[in-house]
């Protein structure tokens, strides 16, 4: 189902890509990636080493689908229905792929995605394997063989021999380091064929849980894996002597077990169906503990995570990626890349003093640990960040103690928040880890002000706002932002420029309404922040207009309009608007050389900012009386300017 040999090519350019990570900077390592997979099914997984590809079996549509180790999509091949089982051939020249619609195994070319050949078996081929050039397939509780190196192709089936494999999904498992043994099972039963004869010599057999989902044969030849322990010894992968079959101490995982895939270097990633659980498990050679798990996210609509699809492991043949093929909810397939499977992820520690003072030393500590002890002396790397340097410092390389812990002492040249971070490169067994702690170093304090606060304008008056900074150590940039009131008018940056030599920035504000003005340091190296802010009062505009009136003239120095004593007059107030505003019009009346309140009333402004009131007539002559349009902030309906009154009209009624 996948094959472990690698090209000299190959192996060369994975030896220099490792020469150039160990030469380069430290950094974390290669993050894993996830990729959502074009399929509505899954039948196998195959890992191409020298062409850097995976390959996915889609039986449901009939495709394989081919990706780079990235996971994104190089190529498609259609119209291979049931497609399942997937190859490799040992010069990776070929992969072959089980058409169980056609009872056919196809052969498709690495270097085009080409199909060449197609090769009639007779049967449904389910599980592949190759086996010293010959194709091995599973069918029909059985297996059989397919022998395409002579001018014809040569097809043997049921070569179980004296083994009775029930059910019809057999399972095989083979290892290019052990030429020669094939290991089928299925239905309870597990067996060890000798393939180094003209046909499948059976060597041994046995019985393992019937809810096995795959096998796999390390690559020394000596055991059989499982991806079930049985019942009695709980879950995990089972492992079984190729001498005898008998049971071996096997690797505990999470429920429940449904894949199994041995590297090269013969360490072993298990999968488990776990909602609750890590779902991949990485064990080195015989150790019972797993050096890493992964754990995969939740992209569908359960309250469990992704699950891992049965059979849906294998490894990138120079064992620096486990592929993974996870499933969602909502029948979603993605491909996971599992980076740095074999080593272990150590946890680097960083702890900074909350608060320090610029320019004065303190000290940072921290611990590098890991499952295996990571030798004494191990150099780390060290960044400090700050505002001076904005893309990182490099200081002075740290080592670590036979503990794993570590200090060192720095002076921060700068204050704000300074983050410490701290690198460890990683070796052959643990992979990169990253740590960092973050302290608040002090800084100066310097003023800022800011005019005009308190005062009241007329509506629409152009007024000077000054900012004064005083003294900083870098950045002389100040910012001024005006907030009319209102929610209709948003804050807004006004300007943004250095302040003059005398440390002045000024803008106009035209102030139609009440407005807040702020003046904004963002502060340098060592000095604080600083905001300040102005708030400033507009009134509004209020202008009122008679009509009706036969006359205009003056009573002593005040002039009248004169009304006839059953003409209503006519006012129309102009203001400006704002939704849902309200103008009061009041009323006086003039008796005894004393003015009277009659009254006031609010009355809507129109969308245009009028008001239209008619004043019903007094009907006798001699009526002397006054009103006013006002705008009363809060009781107008709004609060976006100050109360501002019009100014007062005077009627006169005669006959």
């Amino acid at each position: 189902m996948r094959r472990r040999s690698i090209s000299t090519a190959t192996t060369l350019a994975v030896l220099l890509s490792s020469v150039a990570i160990v030469a380069g900077t430290a950094g974390p390592a290669a993050a894993d990636s996830a990729k959502v997979l074009p399929v509505r099914s899954f039948g196998d997984l195959l890992v191409d080493g020298a062409h850097r590809r995976v390959y996915l079996s889609d039986p449901t549509s009939g495709k394989i689908v081919v990706t780079d180790y990235a996971g994104a999509v190089k190529a498609t091949l259609t119209g291979l229905t049931g497609v399942s089982g997937l190859a490799l051939s040992e010069d990776s020249g070929q992969v072959y792929a089980a058409v169980t619609g056609g009872q056919r195994i196809v052969s498709v070319e690495t270097a085009t995605y080409t199909q060449t050949a197609s090769y009639p078996v007779g049967v449904a081929p389910g599980e592949l394997e190759v086996v010293d050039g010959k194709v091995w397939f599973a069918h029909d509780a059985d297996f059989g063989s397919l022998d395409v190196s002579g001018a014809e192709p040569v097809v043997q089936l049921a070569q179980r021999g004296d083994v009775t494999f029930y059910g019809a999904d057999g399972m095989l498992a083979a290892d290019p380091a052990v030429p020669g043994v094939l290991v089928a099972g299925g239905g309870g039963t597990l067996a060890v064929y000798d393939l180094t004869s003209e046909g499948a010599v059976l060597r041994v057999k046995g019985s393992m849980n019937t809810a096995v989902k795959q096998l796999d044969l390390t690559p020394d030849g000596s055991q059989v894996l499982t991806s079930w322990a049985g019942s009695n010894s709980g879950y995990g992968l089972g492992a079984y002597s190729t001498a005898d079959l008998g049971t071996l101490t096997g690797y505990p995982i999470d429920p429940y077990p449904n894949a199994v895939q041995v590297a090269p270097d013969g360490s072993v990633a298990g999968g488990s169906d776990s909602s609750y659980d890590p779902d991949v498990h990485i064990h080195r050679p015989g150790d019972p503990v797993p050096v890493r798990e992964y754990d995969f996210p939740n992209t569908g609509n359960s309250s469990g995570g992704d699950l891992l699809v049965d059979g849906g492991l294998a490894w990138a043949p120079d064992s620096s990626r486990v592929f993974a093929v996870s499933a969602n909810t909502y029948g979603t397939y993605t491909l996971r890349v599992l980076t740095d499977p074999t080593k272990e992820l150590p946890t680097l520690k960083v702890s900074a003093p909350s608060s320090a003072e610029r320019a004065k030393p303190l000290t940072v500590t921290g611990k590098l640990t890991s499952r295996t002890r990571i030798p004494a002396g191990t150099s780390l790397r060290v960044v400090r960040k700050d505002l001076e340097s904005p893309d990182g410092k490099t200081l002075p390389s740290v080592t670590t103690r036979s503990d794993g812990t570590f200090s060192f002492t720095d002076t921060p040249p700068a204050g704000g928040k300074v983050t410490y971070k701290v690198w460890y490169a990683g070796d052959a067994t643990h992979a990169s880890a990253l740590g960092y702690d973050s302290v608040a170093v002090s800084r100066k304090a310097t003023s800022l002000t800011l005019n005009n606060n308190g005062k009241l304008y007329s509506y629409g008056k152009d007024v000077k706002f000054t900012a004064h900074l005083g003294t900083t150590y870098k950045n002389r940039t100040v910012a001024i932002y005006v907030d009319p009131f209102g929610a209709d008018k948003p804050k807004k940056l006004l300007k943004q420029a250095k302040v003059n030599s005398y440390g002045n920035l000024s803008v106009l504000v035209d102030m139609k309404r009440d407005t807040t003005v702020s003046a904004v340091f963002t502060g340098d190296a060592r000095y604080a922040p600083k905001t300040v802010k102005s708030t400033a009062f507009a009134r509004a505009k209020v202008s009122t207009s008679v009509a009706k009136h036969y006359k205009t003239g003056k009573i002593g120095s005040t002039t009248y309009y004169y009304f006839r004593k059953s003409t209503d007059p006519v006012f129309t107030t102009t203001m400006n608007y704002y939704q849902g505003r309200h103008q009061r019009f009041q009323l006086q009346v003039y008796y005894q050389g004393t003015w009277y309140d009659a009254g006031y009333e609010y009355f809507a402004l129109a969308p245009n900012g009028q008001s239209v009131v008619r004043l019903e007539a007094p009907g006798q002559s001699g009526v002397r009386a006054r009103m006013r349009s006002s705008y009363i902030n809060g009781s107008s309906g709004d609060t976006v300017n100050s109360t501002t009154h019009g100014a007062w009209k005077y009627m006169a009624f005669t006959n």
